[in-house]
């Protein structure tokens, strides 16, 4: 006959199995564990049902650890026990020992959303004389927590129930889509969009490929760039397919500044997808913090702008690169190959010009 079995918070299964098999599989009680100033490492690996409704959970005597001294030694303190109806016997312990062990009253437990099914695993004695049992937290079961909003429901997602976070989600979409389709006046020859190709993603790495086009499409640079001191890349050489004999003969990047500088100036908006990371390379071709601060202030995130689109109307998407707003808006890669900073700066371009349709003025 198939035993019964339990499943416990994290997911894990245990059977259920009588006193006497515990004992032949030479299992340990908690009370067991408390008697031997042990507690356990791991999960229960089976339990017991006793008659009053509880249960008795048992422990692997090889998951065992001596418990920490400040937990069981108290040379004032009672030594009373108490036999329960299963005939387990449980500890008499401070309210303040009780906490230190992860023990509480069912009330406690309550109050903090859990059920318990397991039998009390210590008691105390108030002030009236009336007996207060103590359950472990590790073994209770945790309750649905309702919904924030109308503290009826289960809850669903962002602490919402379901009927709250579709309201909820509905009315983010609605000011979401009035505000990327508000006219923003943007002209497209002003309007840039830019990628970088690196040797890796730390702030010491070089810049080994740059692309620039405006918000028509124009491609107004797009070269390899010869770095300085990196000599192989193998890691970020496996992504953008950007080989040291290819740089051999292309220009370095000081050779470069003054056109890019020259192309930032005149754009009212610098555009990249993710990109604080290119901009914590690209600041450094310029000399003061003057001038790498008007630099971010016109600098826009389309990164930032796909995920919020994407929170409002795919919550359940996962990620969030570029390859994935591209599928998602419907959009086919144009020049180049994905990984290359022509492609993603098309790419950029494409997935803002989609998410903002009036953003431009023509």
């Amino acid at each position: 006959m198939e035993k019964q079995k339990k499943r416990l918070r994290n997911g894990a299964q245990i059977p259920s199995i009588s006193q006497e098999e515990a004992k032949k599989n030479k299992y340990i009680s908690r009370a067991m564990l408390a008697q031997m100033h042990l507690k356990p490492v791991g999960n229960p690996v089976a339990y017991h049902m006793n008659e009053d409704g509880s249960i008795t959970y048992y422990f692997d005597p090889s998951r065992v650890t001596e418990a920490d001294p400040e937990q069981w030694f108290f040379p004032k303190a009672r030594k009373d026990k108490m036999v329960l109806q299963s005939g387990t016997t449980v500890e008499r312990m401070s309210i303040r020992r009780a906490a230190s062990l992860g023990y509480y009253t069912k009330e406690k437990l309550e109050s903090k959303n859990y059920t318990v099914e397991e039998e009390p695993v210590a008691y105390t004695v108030g002030h009236d004389q009336q007996i207060i049992y103590f359950y472990d937290i590790k073994t209770a079961n945790g309750k649905p927590l309702p919904c924030v909003r109308c503290h009826q429901n289960e809850r669903y997602r962002n602490k919402l129930c379901r009927d709250c976070f579709e309201k909820d989600l509905a009315a983010r979409r609605e000011v979401g889509d009035e505000y990327r389709n508000e006219y923003k006046h943007m002209k497209r020859e002003r309007t840039l969009f830019f990628d970088l190709e690196l040797t890796d993603v730390y702030t010491h790495d070089e810049i080994i490929s740059i692309s620039i086009c405006d918000g028509a499409g124009k491609i107004l640079m797009d070269t390899l760039v010869k770095p300085l001191r990196k000599k192989k890349w193998p890691r970020t050489e496996k992504i953008h397919g950007i080989t040291p004999a290819m740089v051999v003969n292309a220009p370095r990047l000081d050779d470069l500044i003054p056109e890019i500088k020259r192309l930032f100036a005149g754009a009212d908006a610098v555009i990249g997808y993710g990109v604080s990371t290119d901009y914590s390379h690209i600041k450094y071709i310029y000399d003061t913090e003057e001038e790498r601060r008007q630099l971010k202030s016109k600098t826009l995130d389309c990164a930032a702008e796909f995920v919020r689109f994407a929170h409002e109307h795919d919550p359940d998407m996962l990620h969030m690169s570029l390859k994935d707003a591209m599928q998602e808006l419907e959009i086919s890669w144009g020049e180049g190959i994905p990984h290359t900073s022509i492609a993603d700066t098309i790419a950029c371009k494409d997935v803002w010009n989609k998410l903002f349709p009036h953003c431009y003025d023509d």
